[in-house]
């Protein structure tokens, strides 16, 4: 049972599809959805409940292979689900009419900008509220119920209000199949008084789903193959770049392959640090939106000269070379180098913060990580094969999913201050560390650390890696306002001359 209840515990491939066959009695829309979302690997839901939605809750509870997570807030959940399909290939999430799809939207605009599949479903009026133009509680007090879907419209790939059961089973299959071929976030809204209704068109078990692969065109295919060998051939020391919708194509494994296959012909390949591009493997060279701020600002190409002229290329092996040039800016960090090496993967959240981090000289077999077009909370992944998917303090603790979380306290928006300082970039601190503790409560095992100066830190990680291993471990780490490098330093200056530029001439 404890095992069933880890987030993101659905690792396991989803079984083969039970033959099409009847049902003893009349089927429901509530199982219905529950078992679309099992077939297609989802196994955790993360949940906020509400007025329109708990019969839902119910029949997904109801099924064995779905655990239903409970969030604070519905916007946790839409971040979970988030980063649950960051893991998994696609994530879930149910909130209720408005007043949580609103919550909920801005993760929903993230997974849509990040390419994830995201299922994101909404509890709504009764079906006979539909047209009665009744002021509902959950709205924004007019008698339009639509306001929750014009503004999902902008975010979502597809749209689905499903108040009646004569086609509910068709919108639903179409906007989860459409959230999968298009690798975006969908919206599907369920009146409340439907999930458990029986109706005969869920009198069968669904026919699995059958997805058809996007196929290319041969001809255009071909040449298109022949341009690029033929562009390749005639380039001095190429380099092959990856970006973030390798991800989307499932064409990461075979990127390293082609890579792979060119032999010497092509010494180096490279993985932009984009949405979700990355790869586990050793024989890479970082660059991309975190590698440098100078790639922040523009992820061009042109910008590479400063990430790779300040050194001489030569056919070094690409971990060692990538070694070699993190090294170079900051020789001096060997202690946190090796503090990092034990880890063996570095994840990043989401934080401005560290955005120079990538500048540490960290071991080239560890792959790190930052997300881009925006942030998540909802992925968190330990050095075990399995990835795990945590969300907030008490839900990590609940479901005993030990790791180490470092906070970077620097006491304000560092970032904000070197673009336009000023009074509002300074926050008020909590005690974090005392907040830690208060969640824990005496549940579970938790061990916090403050820390303040080098060895200290170094004996926090030690303790957090041997005797507190079992434990979820919370590192406050305080550093300077001001302790910011040169690169952020000459950014923040380059974007406050941008946004003050004057209006041009009319």
């Amino acid at each position: 049972m404890e095992a069933a209840n880890h987030v993101g515990s659905g690792a396991h491939p989803c079984p083969a599809p039970a033959p099409v066959q009847p049902i003893t009695s009349i089927g429901t829309l509530g199982r219905h959805l529950a078992r679309r979302l099992v077939e297609i690997g989802v196994r955790d839901v993360f949940s906020v409940p509400g007025d329109f939605n708990l019969a839902l809750l119910d029949h997904l509870i109801a099924e064995p292979e779905l655990n239903l997570v409970g969030c604070c807030n519905e916007l946790n959940a839409g971040y979970a689900a988030d980063g649950y399909a960051r893991a998994k290939g696609v994530g879930a999430c149910v909130v209720t009419f408005t007043v949580g799809g609103l919550s909920v939207i801005n993760a929903i605009a993230g997974a849509y900008s990040e390419n994830l599949p995201v299922i994101c479903i909404v509890g709504g009026p009764n079906s006979n509220d539909y047209g009665t133009n009744r002021i509902l509680h959950h709205t924004i007090g007019l008698p339009d119920f639509t306001q929750e879907l014009r503004c999902f419209q902008t975010v979502t790939c597809t749209q689905a209000v499903v108040n009646n059961l004569d086609d509910a089973h068709e919108q639903i299959d179409t906007a989860i199949s459409t959230a999968l071929k298009e690798s975006k976030p969908v919206y599907i809204s369920i009146s409340c008084n439907l999930p458990g209704i029986p109706h005969s068109t869920f009198a069968r078990e669904p026919v699995p789903f059958s997805l058809a692969p996007n196929a290319s065109n041969q001809l255009g295919l071909e040449a298109a193959v022949e341009a690029t060998v033929e562009f390749l051939h005639k380039a001095v020391k190429p380099v092959l770049v990856g970006g973030p919708k390798l991800r989307v194509a499932k064409a990461l494994k075979a990127f390293v392959e082609v890579a792979d296959a060119s032999g010497h012909a092509y010494s180096y390949y490279v993985l932009c640090v984009l949405p979700e591009s990355v790869l586990l493997v050793k024989c890479l060279i970082w660059v991309g939106t975190y590698g440098l701020v100078y790639i922040c600002l523009a992820c061009s190409l042109q910008f590479l000269f400063p990430f790779f002229g300040i050194v001489r290329l030569c056919p070094l092996q690409n971990g060692n070379l990538l070694s070699f040039l993190l090294f170079l800016y900051h020789p001096q960090s060997e202690s946190i180098k090796s503090l990092l090496w034990n880890f063996g993967l570095v994840i990043k959240s989401d934080t401005q913060f560290t955005w120079t981090l990538f500048l540490v000289p960290v071991p080239a077999p560890i792959p790190t990580k930052q997300n881009f077009f925006h942030p998540c909370f909802g992925e968190l992944w330990d050095p075990c094969p399995d990835p795990v998917v945590v969300l907030l303090l008490n839900l990590a603790m609940e479901f005993r999913a030990w790791t180490i979380i470092f906070l970077i306290n620097n006491g304000g928006y560092t970032i904000e201050v070197e673009i336009h300082d000023g009074p509002y970039n300074v926050i008020k601190n909590w005690d974090y560390t005392g907040l830690v503790d208060a969640i824990h409560n005496g549940e579970g095992k938790c061990w916090t650390a403050k820390v303040r100066k080098e060895d200290e830190l170094t004996e926090a990680i030690a303790t957090a890696t041997g005797a507190q291993k079992d434990s979820l471990c919370f590192i406050e780490v305080f550093v300077h306002k001001d302790d910011t490098s040169k690169e952020l330093l000459e950014w923040g200056s380059r974007v406050a001359s941008a946004n003050g530029r004057p209006p041009n001439p009319q």
